[in-house]
């Protein structure tokens, strides 16, 4: 977003960016959606359009026949819509660039989710960690089973196949991940975590791990298929990673993080080049070859 656009109020750059997505996803804008979106009048609508173009004059032409604003050939978005975050709004049937429940159904769809949290266990975990807060659960392990704990979260996070929470765990005396939908019975306990339960002091948390990921020198016969999949450059994908997320990633991806790259079948199309640096990291016994 540019510094002009920045000086709008946000309710103005919430329609503009609705007009920006309309144009970018589906090729098209009218005054009336614009209208029935954000229950505007119609002379408010046609200002909102005079603004959008006088920010992208070359984004759309009107066509009188249709009613339409179309984009252009020399359309350029006026907003930044991130690709991740695009694709699960399209899939969600969002519509603008601002989250708003959308008005078109697009073509795209998302896996099913096997499993959803708790939203009650959301809220309380969410309360403790911005409150700096610990909270009592009941959780169920596949160890263990189910028990009392003492925990300290810091972050949620999404690791690709289900959610969990990053957290000190005072029975254990370490920071561990704990599966959102295995925890129940979630009080917030009104007392400070001590210094060394917080976030800061999470060293596999804070530690970023430098990744390079390769297509499998073994198993697959056409690399510039894969290197085109992962977007690599010069046949390498780098990343750098959480320390605490790197075996979530790995083992998501199907990556042989062997020293010779000795996992074979279908599955494994990638493999991690710099697997040495995996030799200091807790928790990687999910990374497959590891």
């Amino acid at each position: 977003m540019d510094n002009q656009l920045e000086k709008l109020s946000y309710a103005q750059q919430q329609r503009l960016a609705y007009i920006d997505f309309k144009l970018y996803f589906t090729g098209s804008v009218t005054r009336s959606e614009i209208v029935q979106h954000f229950k505007l009048g119609v002379s408010a609508a046609t200002r909102d359009i005079n603004l959008y173009k006088e920010h992208a004059p070359k984004n759309m032409a009107y066509n009188n026949t249709q009613k339409k604003y179309f984009l252009t050939n020399s359309f350029k978005p006026l907003f930044t819509h991130d690709a991740k975050r695009t694709l699960v709004k399209l899939a969600h049937q969002i519509s603008d660039g601002f989250d708003a429940i959308g008005d078109v159904e697009f073509p795209v769809e998302q896996p099913s989710q096997l499993n959803v949290p708790d939203i009650n266990v959301i809220a309380k975990l969410t309360q403790a960690m911005i409150n700096c807060k610990a909270v009592s659960v009941i959780y169920t392990s596949l160890s263990s089973g189910s028990g009392a704990r003492e925990l300290v979260p810091h972050t949620i996070v999404d690791n690709g196949l289900r959610w969990h929470v990053r957290a000190y765990d005072r029975k254990s005396n370490a920071f561990r991940d704990f599966v959102l939908t295995r925890l129940a019975k979630v009080t917030v306990i009104n007392n400070e975590p001590e210094v060394n339960e917080i976030k800061v002091q999470d060293e596999q948390w804070n530690t970023i791990m430098p990744l390079e990921i390769v297509p499998h020198p073994k198993n697959v016969e056409y690399p510039t298929a894969i290197k085109m999949d992962y977007g690599m450059e010069n046949g390498v994908l780098k990343l750098d990673v959480r320390a605490a997320m790197a075996g979530y990633l790995l083992r998501r991806w199907n990556v042989d993080c062997s020293e010779s790259a000795s996992l074979s079948g279908a599955e494994y199309q990638l493999y991690l080049q710099n697997n040495q640096t995996l030799h200091s990291t807790e928790g990687l016994a999910i990374a497959p070859g590891c």
